[in-house]
């Protein structure tokens, strides 16, 4: 796991490239996170990494690799760090997003229009051990909009730093839920997802609400016991993601 001195030191490093003026454009398609630029390159590389430890990829999300880095933060000192714990009761209102772009390229400065589509899901409900109820739909969220009030470009004319998409700006289509790990369920993994649309319309998305919070409206697993979650969902809406981040929550009775 990433130690919160190594997950704070990769935001500081994105939020350095961002401040660089180093121009790193973003394309309308996914790229790698800063691949213009080792450093950010490896961060991506380090936050795929973490996924994959934590057995998100492959199994809440097939095998992508991040060109934002997402921030969830419920206060200044709880805040999602590629798989810390946090405490339920921490938990109760919807966090604070946040997605970053290393580039300040003027692609992202000028993308005002995209849409971006935050979700939080549970995959071990009621337990890792026995996920009967895999996954559970907590939040989702959309926004469109990159504010560049603040931004300040060069004399080349690129953006030193784009303003982040904040929750201020994202319409809830499934109203948060806050994490609520039953007694003796050991930990659960709360894993974020930032979504674009697959074919990088920059029109409003309207993505559906799923029927149920359970397997996020699907029906129940099979014999074979694969479950249903976001990545049904997100296919569905011809989304795909650009960013992700998790914590880990447990009830205090074990």
């Amino acid at each position: 796991m990433i130690t919160p001195m190594d997950c704070l030191a990769v935001f500081a490093g994105l939020w350095l490239l961002a401040n660089s003026g180093q121009a790193l454009t973003l394309p309308a398609d996914q790229v790698v996170l800063g691949s213009n630029n080792d450093d950010a390159s490896e961060i991506a590389k380090k936050i795929q990494k973490e996924l994959k430890e934590a057995e998100i990829i492959p199994t809440v999300i097939d095998d992508f690799t991040p060109s934002l880095t997402l921030q969830a933060e419920w206060s200044s000192d709880n805040s999602a760090l590629l798989g810390n714990t946090l405490k339920p009761k921490k938990l109760q209102d919807a966090p604070s997003i946040s997605l970053y772009d290393p580039s300040g390229g003027n692609e992202f400065c000028t993308r005002s229009g995209k849409t971006y589509v935050v979700t939080l899901t549970d995959p071990d409900a009621p337990s890792r051990d026995n996920p009967k109820w895999s996954e559970m739909c907590h939040w989702i969220a959309a926004g469109h909009g990159v504010s560049t009030s603040s931004s300040t470009p060069t004399s080349t004319g690129d953006c030193l730093f784009a303003e982040p998409l904040a929750l201020t700006e994202l319409e809830e289509i499934m109203p948060y839920k806050a994490p609520g790990p039953p007694e003796k369920t050991g930990k659960h993994r709360y894993v974020f997802f930032a979504f674009a649309a697959e074919n990088g319309t920059t029109d409003k998305l309207h993505p559906s609400k799923p029927k149920d919070r359970q397997h996020w409206g699907y029906d129940a697993p099979g014999k074979d016991g694969q479950t249903h979650g976001v990545r049904d969902w997100a296919k569905e809406n011809g989304l795909v993601p650009v960013a992700a981040n998790f914590i880990y929550s447990k009830n205090k009775k074990q």
